[in-house]
């Protein structure tokens, strides 16, 4: 009897222990305060700071409107999921052997970030650094501030190092967005071709009707088709940059010789106005039509992309053409007859 329940107390002492190794907060089986890298709750974190040995640095703040990077932009939603997901899901493997202990803390010494994460009343709730990847890139060197030693830490199910999950960059961070209006909520629209000054237009709305402003020996003579002008209105949605070129060298001295392609300003119904101009980007090595020429783009240009300045000229930026050529239809159109059984195409005819 005596021998049963010892056996008894010791399943539940080896079940407890399994319970703690798999289900603590750490998930990691070590001391809690070195290797609790994970946040299984990161609805609880209020903001992440990040910074590198040069000062480089980023700051992350969540917002009733979403995150906000440098308390300036708006964050961009993928590069936050990931980073969540991480602070939930990365844990301690193994502590870095004795053989490379002091090279991963030198290499620390030099080349670490430093993520601080604070909870949403502002407290700071734990302090790690983030060093280089295992020899075999399956995993990241992490110390917890304070400990000596540093851990191997992994993402189950995922190989490969985690630093890049924790960039730097403000660029990576800040949302990409150019236009994102409903159609309802637009205004007016006015776009200004600097080579074409015929082909330039203004659609205004006003409950619910639309009228389109342009050249009077363009459209004297013709009937609008309102119809393409509300249509044109609904093109204004999720128009994304594809990345910010913002500090790169010369990019001020390109822009200065680059013909512009267009400008585009929009105003909504709260009287809040985005300008952009777009500008052709000088064709490269990677440019499609290098070789091909493109009937719709000169010679010297890049067929797939160009360069836009906008955010009162703060930003610049690289834009697909497959994303914004559909904005760049003509005055002329919006007084064309709909052809039997021919939709409005949101690629623009070229004249």
């Amino acid at each position: 009897m005596q021998k049963t329940l010892l056996y008894l107390v010791l399943l539940a002492v080896l079940g407890f222990g399994v319970y703690y190794f798999l289900f603590s907060n750490n998930e990691s089986g070590f001391s809690s305060k070195d290797a609790a890298f994970n946040v299984r709750d990161t609805g609880v974190i209020g903001k992440i700071f990040i910074t590198d040995n040069s000062g480089e640095s980023v700051l992350l703040e969540r917002s009733n409107k979403g995150w906000i990077v440098n308390k300036e932009y708006k964050a961009m939603a993928s590069p936050i999921n990931t980073l969540l997901q991480t602070l939930a899901r990365q844990v301690a493997a193994y502590p870095a052997s004795k053989k490379v202990h002091n090279n991963v803390i030198k290499d620390m010494t030099g080349n670490a970030l430093k993520v601080e994460l604070y909870n949403r009343s502002g407290e700071k709730m734990r302090v790690f650094y983030i060093g280089g990847q295992v020899h075999d890139d399956d995993g990241s060197y992490m110390l917890m501030e304070g400990a000596e030693t540093p851990y191997v830490v992994k993402v189950p199910g995922f190989t490969g190092y985690l630093s890049p999950r924790y960039p730097i960059k403000i660029e990576d961070w800040r949302d990409r967005n150019v236009f994102d209006i409903p159609a309802a909520d637009i205004r007016s629209v006015s776009v200004q071709y600097p080579s074409e000054p015929l082909n330039s237009f203004t659609i205004k709305q006003e409950n619910g009707k639309v009228s389109v402003v342009a050249d009077p020996g363009v459209i004297s003579h013709f009937e609008l088709n309102e119809r393409r002008a509300k249509l044109y209105l609904t093109y204004f949605e999720k128009i994304n940059c594809e990345g910010y070129t913002n500090g790169t060298y010369g990019m001020d001295s390109v822009l200065r010789v680059t013909p512009k392609r267009c400008s585009i300003d929009v105003t909504d119904t709260a009287g809040r106005s985005q300008h952009v101009d777009i500008y052709w980007r000088p064709i490269g090595r990677r440019s499609k039509n290098l070789e091909q020429s493109n009937a719709i783009t000169p010679d010297d240009y890049d067929s797939d992309r160009f360069y836009a300045v906008l955010n009162n000229n703060k930003d610049t930026a690289v834009v697909q053409v497959y994303t914004f050529y559909k904005l760049f239809h003509k005055a002329y159109e919006f007084y064309q007859a709909d052809e039997v059984n021919t939709e409005f195409s949101p690629v623009p005819k070229q004249k």
